[in-house]
């Protein structure tokens, strides 16, 4: 399974800003035009602990780390929503951490570099000055232009009314009467009432975006109102191999593979967690109850392994592919 993460570098800088919340905490506010997902992590002189995805919108600001930041050392690493069309933008810097692209939390020695399975990978995180303080609210920034935070939530209902195919000229933090109209029209068609919060609204737009989007590589995208685990088998170069488990949360994808497809057919297996299997084929391969990344595809039991039917999803030609999973089984898939 590739995990490599292809991203273009978003010229983003960090703000500190002192401040004495309720709690310990590290808080970010996104200036930029884009929803962002965030990972941290803290590190000791024994221990490395990281955690992902939060959330944080366009004009928004989120506490993302609860923890007193006073006696650890603290990373960063942002990207850019799988919602928004072009090439995945990131701001990271030198340090490498482990993370998976489904949620995550994991403690690992600090003496320990590999990542603890093949679910993982490792980004480039940047360290960030708290100055010891317990607390801290950092700010992503993306350009001049943006000079405030309601000039990027703008920028930000902008771009996702262009991810979404509406005619948006400019993505910028001026209101403009084609905007207004295209998120009219947004609102009456998902029902989206006007007193919504800014929250709502832009998961809203972030949802019907993920419908359309296919960044590279193989997406999983959980359309049903309740978490799902998904498995994935693939021809490798020696041998079958599948993987999983993914769980992905409700309106969320997960990025099984993050480079650019080069196989014929990939195949898919999801459930409801804790349910029913919601999509499922004729092709056997080998799962456990946790996570897996196992070779080969037959004897299955007598490996001491479960057995399912997995769903052939074709895939030749086509550098992406996101594969929509309803309540019905799977939907629509966009290709790229």
């Amino acid at each position: 399974m590739s995990t490599f993460l292809r991203t273009l570098a978003l010229a983003v800088v960090f703000v500190g800003i002192f401040t004495i919340p309720a709690s310990a905490a590290l808080t970010l506010c996104n200036r930029t035009s884009y929803i962002l997902d965030v990972a941290t992590a803290t590190e000791t002189t024994s221990e490395v602990a990281s955690q992902g995805w939060a959330r944080v919108v366009p004009g928004g600001c989120q506490s993302v780390l609860a923890s007193d930041l006073s006696a650890v050392a603290l990373d960063i690493y942002a990207r850019t929503s799988q919602a928004h069309s072009g090439p995945a933008r990131a701001w990271g810097g030198d340090r490498q951490v482990c993370v998976q692209d489904i949620n995550f939390n994991i403690r690992q020695p600090s003496t320990i570099h590999d990542c603890p399975s093949d679910n993982f990978y490792l980004l480039p995180f940047a360290r960030i000055d708290t100055h010891r303080m317990a607390s801290w609210t950092s700010t992503l920034s993306e350009s001049p232009s943006l000079a405030s935070l309601t000039d990027a939530r703008i920028a930000g209902l902008k771009r996702l009314l262009h991810d979404l195919g509406y005619p948006i000229a400019a993505i910028d933090g001026h209101p403009d009467k084609v905007a207004e109209t295209a998120l009219a029209d947004f609102r009456k068609r998902q029902h989206v009432k006007l007193e919504a919060s800014a929250a709502d609204l832009f998961g809203a737009l972030e949802t019907n975006a993920l419908k359309v989007a296919t960044p590279a590589g193989y997406s999983i995208c959980n359309d049903t109102m309740k978490p799902i685990a998904a498995a994935l088998g693939e021809k490798s170069a020696a041998s079958w191999v599948s993987h999983g488990w993914w769980k992905i949360a409700p309106r969320s994808c997960a990025r099984a593979i993050t480079a650019p497809l080069a196989t014929d057919t990939l195949y898919l297996y999801v459930q409801k967690v804790g349910g029913p299997a919601l999509v499922s084929g004729k092709d056997k391969f080998c799962v456990a109850d946790i996570e897996f990344d196992i070779q080969g595809r037959l004897r299955c039991k007598d490996r001491g392994l479960a057995e399912l039917g997995f769903a052939a999803t074709p895939v030749k030609g086509l550098s992406g592919f996101a594969a929509h999973v309803g309540e019905t089984g799977l939907l629509r898939s966009a290709r790229r």
